[in-house]
């Protein structure tokens, strides 16, 4: 489906566009009429070329330009399927996705965007949600970074084929963009065990945001300037690749010698994660026993100068968590 000649698809994919849409709002993800109108009209189909499914023993790959007539429905019915979608794998490990439709209109619309609004995408995937935005604000508003070019590239492309050319930059986005600085708004679409510093310095001071996906779970940061920031966690659960770059690597939470009712609870797992490596795992059953297991809006981040950590109700209060790496 290049640029050069129709799309042989977009009558079929308009009309699975918008039961898709319907099914989002339905659920109560799509409220605001300017995101539904960018999700109607964004053909996600374009963006997800090919990609893979799990099946017993590894993935499927089912693309636009299979043969076959019935494994070109399938391809189609799935890009508009509201599931994430695994789009690049490396030795057998995901790089890269398409993330679920309506966990990105969640985040969307929770990132809080006025016209006129910069924003920076941590994590160019497809570009799919780079035109979303681009839809919403603006291609010159939308600047989309990712750390390989063969990404940017297709992303890029994609985005091209479907109308918008925001900016797309191949790098660190850990480091963020600082020539494209200063941002109103930092949305990642990859997680993060802490937040970059550059990110904040990128933001312009006084209402800028930053929401980024951290421990299973969506941070939501307001920026005071380049050396202050807190916020609250959304309500939703959150899986995503994690940033690669010049990022410390989160530790991963240990569950031997836990009873299976937290093992397997969503949101434990969300406080294990949040808390690994400076809370011991039986010590954060206990606390989600004794706070009545508490749901992610109680949880919050701070960052104050070199410092940032997490916390249960109060930044100040008894549960704290430092985050990022251990101090020299």
């Amino acid at each position: 489906m290049g640029t050069g000649r129709a799309d042989p698809f977009a009558a079929r994919a308009a009309e699975a566009r918008r039961a898709m849409v319907r099914e989002i709002a339905d659920a109560g993800d799509l409220t605001d009429p300017a995101w539904r109108a960018a999700f109607e009209t964004v053909p996600r189909h374009l963006f997800v070329p090919s990609y893979y499914i799990g099946v017993m023993g590894g993935y499927e790959r089912l693309s636009c330009e299979d043969p076959d007539p019935a494994q070109r429905e399938r391809w189609l019915a799935g890009a508009y399927a509201d599931r994430p979608l695994a789009t690049r794998l490396r030795d057998g490990d995901l790089v890269s996705s398409a993330s679920q439709p309506s966990l990105m209109a969640y985040m969307l619309e929770a990132l809080d965007v006025r016209d006129g609004h910069d924003v920076l995408e941590i994590g160019a995937g497809t570009g799919y949600n780079a035109a979303l935005l681009a839809h919403r604000l603006g291609d010159e508003h939308v600047t989309t970074i990712d750390l390989d070019e063969d990404i940017t590239e297709a992303a890029r492309a994609h985005l091209a084929a479907a109308g918008h050319r925001p900016t797309v930059v191949t790098g660190d986005g850990a480091r963020g963009c600082p020539r494209r600085a200063p941002f109103d708004r930092i949305i990642a679409t990859c997680a993060v065990p802490s937040v970059p510093g550059e990110w904040l310095a990128q933001c312009r001071p006084g209402d800028a945001h930053v929401l980024a996906p951290m421990a299973t779970g969506v941070i939501s940061l307001r920026v005071g300037d380049a050396e202050h920031a807190e916020g609250r966690f959304l309500s939703t659960s959150a899986y995503f690749v994690p940033l690669r770059g010049a990022v410390p690597a989160a530790v991963p939470p240990h569950t031997g010698g836990l009873p299976r009712r937290a093992t397997e609870n969503d949101l434990f797992r969300f406080l294990l994660t949040l808390t690994a490596g400076s809370l011991d795992p039986q010590e954060a059953y206990s606390l989600w026993q004794r706070e009545g297991e508490p749901a992610r809006e109680r949880f919050g981040v701070t960052v104050s100068g070199e410092r940032q950590w997490a916390w249960l109700d109060e930044p100040e209060g008894p549960y704290l968590w430092p985050l990022g790496p251990p101090p020299d």
